[in-house]
């Protein structure tokens, strides 16, 4: 099964929904980090839900979601991009126990906030962030559109460790387009009766018939996705300079040059002495690629 999304809508209705599916790039997420299987479904799920995110707020930029919290997960972050570009990491807090491999999104989380970022290439930024006050992350995400974007909007998602997918509907405010006013109420009762085994295996225009063959969908062209990490060694750079002079030198007196790597990727980047020190003196300068 290809890595896509497909968007769809019902005709002559204000409602319109978007299937996801990731395969590839659910692998190279995971075969990156070696996180227990409980956290390697949230990451799944959320993995699916930013590329869903993504293509309906049709953002020409970055969106990330964070999901931060107190309980033995601390953070869930995931990243895309309109090219279709995603990349996702997990942190488990240190000291606590290893999750058990049937644990829940409140269980793992525990108490916290999921923020949701838009970074445009032109214009500004924008942060929303809604309370982890429900069971699931599609409940929370839910939340946010209710709150943040006051549409409507429902999503189911799914991982079995190996996959991820994904599916939200959602209601448009423009009644003018609505000829069937219980369209909203059906097409979310027909997707509540979808398994999480269907979600993830069936096929996407397959599943959309399963669920829709009494309704008149449009669907459009499936778009692509795919694992990729936007990280560089000028980003890194930048990272570097933000600690300061005076933290950086230390980290060069005690150890005679920076090596770090991305957490996303696992790319490694090291700087020498005299690079961090051309960086202090001209910040505006790139460090020289090697």
């Amino acid at each position: 099964m290809n890595d896509q999304i497909q968007r769809f809508l019902f005709e002559d209705t204000n409602v319109r929904g978007e299937i996801v599916t990731l395969e590839q790039a659910h692998a190279e997420v995971m075969d990156r980090h070696d996180y227990p299987p409980a956290v390697t479904r949230q990451l799944g799920e959320l993995l699916a839900a930013v590329a869903l995110l993504t293509e309906t707020i049709k953002l020409d930029g970055t969106m990330s979601i964070e999901v931060r919290g107190k309980g033995p997960l601390s953070l869930l972050m995931a990243e895309s991009n309109p090219g279709g570009e995603l990349r996702a990491i997990a942190r488990l807090d240190e000291e606590a126990a290893l999750p058990a491999e049937d644990a829940g999104f409140s269980e793992l989380v525990g108490e916290g906030q999921v923020t949701i970022t838009l970074d445009p290439r032109g214009g500004h930024r924008y942060q929303g962030i809604v309370a982890l006050n429900r069971d699931s992350l599609a409940g929370c995400l839910e939340d946010y559109f209710a709150q943040s974007e006051q549409l409507p909007t429902r999503l189911w998602l799914a991982d079995d460790g190996q996959r991820a997918g994904g599916l939200l509907l959602q209601r448009l405010p423009d009644e003018a387009l609505n000829q069937d006013e219980d369209a909203w109420e059906r097409t979310v009762h027909l997707a509540s009766t979808l398994s999480e085994t269907e979600l993830l295996a069936v096929e996407q225009l397959e599943l959309l018939h399963r669920l829709y063959h009494e309704e008149t969908v449009r669907v459009f062209e499936p778009k692509a996705l795919r694992f990729a990490c936007t990280c560089s060694r000028e980003r890194i750079a930048g990272a570097l300079m933000s600690l300061g002079g005076e933290e950086l030198h230390a980290i060069l007196a005690e150890q005679g040059g920076i090596a770090t790597q991305c957490h996303f990727c696992h790319t490694r980047y090291e700087f020498t002495v005299a690079e961090v020190e051309a960086m202090l003196e001209d910040p505006e300068e790139p460090p020289t690629l090697h």
